[in-house]
């Protein structure tokens, strides 16, 4: 799932059938990146550096060494900025169809997150009056 930072609108989202990595899903589905584009990830996309200049992952403790500081300086900021995808993601939850096993037609699953997604990017387009208030 690719979010916009600024709005948090879902910009586009890829499956596949089983149980499929995040980051072989991101390399099956050749999304186009602009290198003056940032992108930020989390700790499953380390690689992502590599194939795009603009990524941003979160560094890895290793084996038996803590992080420098300026590592977790770097790990804390990056969170903070990460915090508005997770809250998306968080939105999409909602509907339950990431929770437990999907037992409709597997045909139909990624119809069905499009759906989720285009009803949460309108949601974010025409809030609700009575929401405004509060």
């Amino acid at each position: 799932m690719v979010v916009e930072w600024e709005s948090g609108q879902i910009i586009c989202t890829a499956v596949d059938t089983g149980r499929t990595h995040d980051f072989k899903l991101l390399k099956r589905s050749r999304l186009p990146f602009v290198s003056s584009q940032l992108c930020l990830a989390d700790r499953g996309y380390q690689g992502f550096a590599k194939r795009h200049a603009g990524a941003c992952t979160p560094t890895k403790k290793r084996r038996q060494q803590p992080l420098a500081k300026e590592e977790k300086q770097h790990n804390r900021a990056l969170a903070r900025l990460r915090v508005r995808v997770e809250h998306v993601i968080c939105r999409f939850k909602i509907f339950r169809i990431f929770s437990g096993r999907y037992r409709n037609r597997r045909r139909r699953f990624g119809l069905r997150i499009n759906l989720i997604a285009g009803l949460l990017n309108y949601e974010l387009a025409h809030p609700f009056p009575f929401m405004q208030d509060v």
